[in-house]
Parts: C-alpha cells; sequence; structure tokens
C-alpha cells in the first residue's frame, strides 16, 4: 500500500504543468517611474537650447539611469529565484523519471518470464472457468498497466528536457542582464561625468554656454555641409571601402554605425563623423579595438548634449592628445605617429570643415585614410589645404 502511496505521488507530480508560471503583477511604481522621465526627457528637448535647460536634461538623463539599474536588479534577483526553481523542479522530476524507468525494467523483466504462455496455457492451467477468466483479467490489466507506464517514461523524460531547456534560456537571460547592469553603471558614471565637465568648460555661465554652443554648431554645420557635397554620401556595406594596407581603415559610412547618434546629440556619424572615425583609425593602428560607434557612444568626448568633441581630444590606445604644428607633420610621420589633420574645404573655422588621418609621406605629397573617400589614397586628390594637426603620444 505504501509502494502505491509513493507511485501515485510521483504520477501526479510528472503531470503538473512543465512550466513554471509567475503571477503577472500590475505595471509596477518604478517603471511608472521610468516613462514618466522618459517623457520628460522628450519634453525637455524642445525647450529653449540653455544652460539650465541642459543641467535640468542631464539631471533627469541621471535619474532615468538609476531608476533602469534599479529595474535591472530586480530582474537580476526575479531570474535568479527562477533558476533555482527550475532546478529543484528538474531535480524532482530526474528522480521520478528513475523510479519510473525502473519499475517499467522490472515490468519488461516480469513480461519476459511469461511470454511463453499462450492464452492456451492459461486455459489448460485454469481450474474453472472463473479462474481462466481471472487469469486472463490480469494478464491484460498488466499489459494496460505496463502501456501506462511507458507514456508515463516518455512524458516525464519530456518533461525533464523542458524544464532543462527552460533553465537554459534563463541562465542566458541572467547573463545579459547582468551585461545589461553592467553597461547602465558605467552609462551613469559617463552621465555624471558629462554634467561635470560641463560645469566646468562653461564655468556654470550662461555666456559662456552659448559661445561654446555656437562653436559646436557652426563646426558641425560645416561637417555636414562637407558630406552632402562630398559625392560620397551614401550608405556602404560593413567594410565597403576595405581595410588598408595596415588593417586600420574605417568608414564613417559603415552600415554597421553610420546612422547612429554621437554622444547625447541627435547627430549622426555619416553626417558629422569624421573627426571621431579618424580618432578610431588611429587607435587602431596600435591594436586598440575602439571603432567609429565606441567613440560615439563615449558620451564623456563631447560637449554637452552636442556631437562637438571640444579640445583637447581625449586620449585612446593609451597615448594622450599631443597638438602637431603643421610645419612638422612630415617629422611625425617619420617617428611612426600618424596625424590627424583638419582640411579647409570653406574656411579653417574650428580647425577645419573634415578631418582625414595622415599614415605617412609620399615624395611631396601625404598618403591618408579618409573617413568618406577610402583609405590608402593621396592627400592631393582632394585636398591641398591642411587647417589643423594633432596627434596621440
Amino acid at each position: 500500500m505504501k509502494k502505491r502511496n509513493i507511485f501515485l505521488f510521483i504520477l501526479i507530480f510528472v503531470f503538473i504543468g512543465t512550466t513554471i508560471v509567475y503571477a503577472q503583477e500590475t505595471e509596477s511604481d518604478l517603471q511608472k517611474k521610468i516613462d514618466e522621465y522618459q517623457k520628460k526627457l522628450t519634453e525637455i528637448r524642445t525647450e529653449k537650447n540653455t544652460l539650465s535647460s541642459q543641467i535640468d536634461y542631464m539631471d533627469t538623463q541621471i535619474y532615468l539611469t538609476q531608476l533602469k539599474i534599479q529595474d535591472t536588479e530586480q530582474k537580476v534577483i526575479k531570474t535568479q529565484k527562477e533558476i533555482e526553481t527550475l532546478g529543484s523542479r528538474i531535480e524532482g522530476l530526474d528522480t521520478s523519471l528513475n523510479y519510473l524507468s525502473k519499475l517499467l525494467l522490472e515490468k519488461v523483466v516480469e513480461g519476459y518470464k511469461q511470454r511463453s504462455l499462450s492464452l492456451m496455457d492459461y486455459l489448460l492451467n485454469a481450474n474453472n472457468a472463473s479462474d481462466f477468466l481471472s487469469k486472463v483479467k490480469y494478464l491484460k490489466t498488466t499489459q494496460n498497466n505496463n502501456q501506462k507506464i511507458v507514456v508515463q517514461v516518455q512524458q516525464a523524460k519530456l518533461n525533464f528536457e523542458e524544464q532543462k531547456s527552460l533553465r537554459e534560456e534563463k541562465i542566458q537571460q541572467l547573463d545579459n542582464l547582468k551585461n545589461t547592469l553592467v553597461a547602465q553603471k558605467q552609462e551613469l558614471d559617463n552621465q555624471k561625468y558629462a554634467k561635470q565637465k560641463l560645469l566646468a568648460d562653461t564655468q556654470n555661465s550662461e555666456n559662456v554656454y552659448q559661445e561654446l554652443l555656437a562653436q559646436a554648431q557652426k563646426q558641425l554645420s560645416a561637417f555636414k555641409s562637407f558630406v552632402q557635397t562630398s559625392g560620397a554620401s551614401s550608405i556602404i556595406g560593413a567594410n565597403g571601402l576595405g581595410t588598408g594596407l595596415d588593417n586600420a581603415y574605417y568608414s564613417q559610412r559603415d552600415e554597421r554605425w553610420a546612422y547612429k547618434t554621437i554622444g547625447y546629440s541627435s547627430e549622426n556619424i555619416l553626417n558629422v563623423g569624421c573627426l571621431l572615425t579618424s580618432i578610431s583609425m588611429f587607435a587602431k593602428k596600435f591594436g586598440s579595438g575602439v571603432t567609429p560607434l565606441d567613440i560615439a557612444s563615449d558620451v564623456g568626448r563631447f560637449w554637452g548634449n552636442t556631437a562637438w568633441m571640444k579640445l583637447p581630444w581625449p586620449g585612446v590606445a593609451g597615448k594622450g592628445y599631443v597638438s602637431v604644428d603643421t610645419g612638422n607633420i612630415e617629422s611625425e610621420l617619420n617617428q611612426g605617429n600618424p596625424v590627424i589633420v583638419g582640411v579647409q574645404i570653406n574656411n579653417c573655422y574650428s580647425g577645419g570643415n573634415h578631418f582625414v588621418l595622415l599614415t605617412k609621406k609620399d615624395g611631396g605629397d601625404y598618403i591618408m585614410h579618409d573617413p568618406i573617400y577610402g583609405p590608402d589614397i593621396k592627400f592631393s586628390s582632394h585636398y591641398s589645404t591642411i587647417c589643423s594637426a594633432a596627434t596621440f603620444k
């Protein structure tokens, strides 16, 4: 009787639903706050661009990121609990499967021992008709029970595999959440740094802020004007222009990042990303895996909520910014230091209307990686005047 009760308990356990169902909660206060502050960010963008509105925007971003971190942390805890529950479920199913498999094996052995008995044997060995009918009924019941056990073993195996698969999915979700949490915390640090930098750059002065904003807008406008008139503003495939003889070329037109926005701005790499692309090429020449998208995503490199990279440019590949006199470019190249130069299209405002990376001297010319036109081409094929020059050492 005791064995039968255990068997019934296991069968009930096996046929419990194959997935874990968690009560769905109504929208949490945390999610409501996230939605509220995302809406507020959109509203602030439409306000007049002043230092106070910019600080308000940054404060809102910082608070929103903190809320997102809290939300991710909650999801991490919930997913960890789900994995633990699934582990217990899998352990129970494993016990059930072992028991049913053992029981099935016993029935198979028992059936094997009785395999030689025919219906005629049961008839000849029966004491009377009633005894014969009882033996036949027992035989049929045994066969039916064996069939049920086979089905139960198959169901237990199916449940076991489904729960294992679900746990693997949850483990992957947990890894993704942890990676998201790391990225969010880094973003929060960048946002706090950007705010501090803005206050330092402007000395908390509205006049200074407006002057810097005007400079940023003027240079970015020059960048966009050049791209639009270059005749090479179309998007290309990944490494569509090749990677250069040094395997260090990137194009701002590359489909992988062309339409990605820069910093906190609404500007994209295609239109105004010549400088950051040139910097990423410099980094790649020195073994860094930095791409234009990585540079664009580093909000601390750009002024306020613009795509303007204010001097001195933050370092890359373990090297720091060094201004270079245009008369010393050849010397730097001879020392193995590629030089980023701003070129004149209409004027030399803010160091140039477009930026390229000079890789070496070639007679009376330079060889360059141009973020627009391609790698390893002569400087004179497109430009004549260098407005500014810099490298990293």
